[in-house]
């Protein structure tokens, strides 16, 4: 078969397959060329997940009937004055995003240029399937309005792959919010078949001032409380931004924001740098929530390296990893042993008096020696007898023995032996009889020839988890309704996520309702879960949701859901 050259329209489905891979990708690429115009509000409706309309009004700069025209054909843009890909100061540069979208949809633009000297009016271009109508005039005040009817319409194969409307409208609100995070200063709403999703008015104050307050409108009130302010500079390239404490941490990396130039990426460079500062301070496994804007020459950065303009490749990429692992360490460092307002009530609580039952070891109050709790039970109740006395019928406390710093290898130091035999017990404990309990994390078991030492905490958890998967396969465990709802703030998207999956979360006896813009009200709490935290429990919960929520079928979800009931509801 000869070679041929391919018509426009293929042309442009086949771009948009690159550029367009659903609806946020759309509005993505047409709220940027709105922030390039200098709107100063920006309006987004969408309905069904923005698959049957979606619609962007701004009050930028706008249009004239001639760049009307000109602005739905191929590679045609005025953001490259001296066609030069080095210095590109702007979000969009390629000309690609309206004819893509105009390509496999039903577009129609309607434009008018601000101020408007000549009083030309409004005018407006419709674009269906790639075929294009000619320029009409039209009715608006100023500004630039686009209405996006039947995505994808032109290319079925491309609609059927297409998630549920709740999914492509989350997907859309997280494009949204990463922009938004990136420019305080304008005014962004979002609404989904006619209800609101967010209205972010333009931020007040200084520089800093404004980030915050709307990563605060964003991220939550727990971020904006307890975050970090960050400002360095290294070789010309600056580092701004806020992070979270350590003790603030989330158990996904997606409360993770990083911005070059204005533009939101995903870099896995940025990502391990912060994994990197934060590494002394968290476990592998928790993830610091943090906002950070790397500004920089645009000679010293190529953005053109990925169709959706995701991802950004450095020239020097060791400076710029060096500068965000500097200033996040020495951030941290400045704020010392200062704990996240979220964990201080229970740190706090952790050095209230003993109760009367920790009173209670060997019938009598003891006082216990730093860094050692008294022996206890596996059922918790006060141990009776199976503990170790000092050679020699000492009945001094155990307190005496187990402090911060015996040495056994001193002269004078006392040696310990068992009071009772657990021979006989083997065959009925296979990892023998336990013995003691050492700051209250771990129980120090006896067999035959040998010593076991058992985490509690994954022991404990390893039960729930099995009898909340039994109690699963025979219909919905049992549930403790509480007595006042314990209400869980969080960033609205989170919210909306759990509230998404609330009858999978029921059928565990885990019973939420919204409450509110960015909080939910727990009602009821599996019978197993105990005394756990709620409040860690949900907000992780929501991260977990993230993570397996579009990829794992429903008897592996409700199966992860148990394994972080179960972890949080064990001692």
């Amino acid at each position: 078969m000869p070679i041929r050259q391919l018509p426009d329209v293929l042309v442009n489905q086949i771009a948009a397959g690159e550029v367009i891979e659903r609806p946020a990708a759309a509005i993505k690429e047409l709220v940027e060329n709105a922030i390039d115009a200098g709107a100063r509000r920006i309006d987004i409706a969408v309905r069904e997940g923005g698959a049957s309309l979606m619609t962007i009004t701004d009050d930028g700069i706008g249009m004239g009937a001639a760049d009307l025209a000109l602005a739905v054909e191929r590679h045609a843009t005025s953001k490259l004055p001296d066609n030069d890909l080095i210095n590109i100061q702007s979000l969009g540069f390629r000309g690609e995003a309206l004819p893509s979208i105009g390509a496999v949809s039903r577009m129609t633009i309607t434009s008018r240029p601000r101020g408007d000297h000549a009083n030309t009016g409004a005018h407006q271009i419709t674009i269906e399937g790639g075929r294009k109508a000619p320029v009409t005039p039209a009715a608006l005040t100023s500004g630039t309005r686009v209405e996006v009817r039947d995505l994808f319409y032109a290319t079925p194969a491309r609609l059927k792959f297409l998630k549920s409307p709740r999914t492509e409208t989350q997907n859309i609100r997280d494009v949204l919010e990463r922009l938004a995070m990136a420019y305080p200063d304008i005014h962004f709403s979002l609404t989904a078949d006619d209800r609101s999703i967010f209205d972010l008015p333009a931020a007040q104050g200084d520089f800093f001032a404004q980030r915050l307050e709307r990563l605060r409108q964003i991220m939550g009130r727990d971020f904006a409380e307890n975050a970090l302010q960050i400002d360095a500079e290294r070789e010309g390239i600056r580092l701004t931004g806020f992070a979270s404490l350590p003790t603030l941490n989330r158990g996904t990396n997606q409360y993770q924001h990083f911005f070059v130039n204005g533009r939101p990426v995903r870099d896995k460079l940025l990502i391990g740098a912060t994994r990197g500062a934060y590494a002394d301070f968290l476990a592998y496994d928790r993830h610091p929530m943090l906002c950070l804007f790397i500004d920089l020459p645009p000679d010293v950065v190529d953005v053109n390296v990925h169709p959706a303009k995701t991802e950004v490749r450095f020239q020097d990429s060791a400076v710029v990893r060096g500068l965000i692992v500097g200033a996040l360490k020495h951030a941290l460092a400045a704020a010392g042993h200062r704990a996240s307002s979220t964990v201080a009530n229970e740190t706090l609580a952790a050095f209230q008096n003993p109760t009367a039952e920790e009173r209670n070891w060997d019938g009598e109050y003891r006082q216990q020696g730093p860094g050692y709790k008294h022996l206890k039970g596996l059922e918790g109740a006060p141990y009776q007898g199976h503990y170790y006395r000092p050679v020699g019928g000492n009945t001094a406390a155990a307190s005496d023995i187990f402090t911060d710093s015996p040495d056994l290898a001193q002269p004078g130091a006392r040696h310990v032996q068992p009071v009772d035999a657990y021979i006989e017990q083997e065959s009925h404990h296979p990892l023998g009889a336990a013995v003691a309990q050492l700051h209250e994390n771990y129980i120090v078991a006896q067999t035959r020839d040998g010593l076991v030492l058992v985490d509690q905490h994954a022991a404990h958890e390893r039960l729930v988890y099995e009898e909340m998967k039994e109690a699963l396969a025979r219909g919905r465990p049992a549930s403790q309704p509480l007595l006042i709802p314990e209400i869980v703030e969080m960033d609205p998207a989170a919210a909306e996520r759990l509230l998404d999956r609330r009858d999978e979360l029921d059928a565990l006896g885990l019973s939420i309702d919204s409450f509110g813009p960015g909080a939910v009200s727990v009602n009821e709490v599996p019978a197993l879960f105990g005394h756990g935290n709620v409040q860690q429990l949900v907000r992780d919960l929501a991260d977990d949701i993230v993570t397996y929520g579009r990829t794992m079928k429903l008897q592996e979800k409700l199966q992860a859901i148990c394994s972080t009931i179960a972890c949080h509801g064990s001692v």
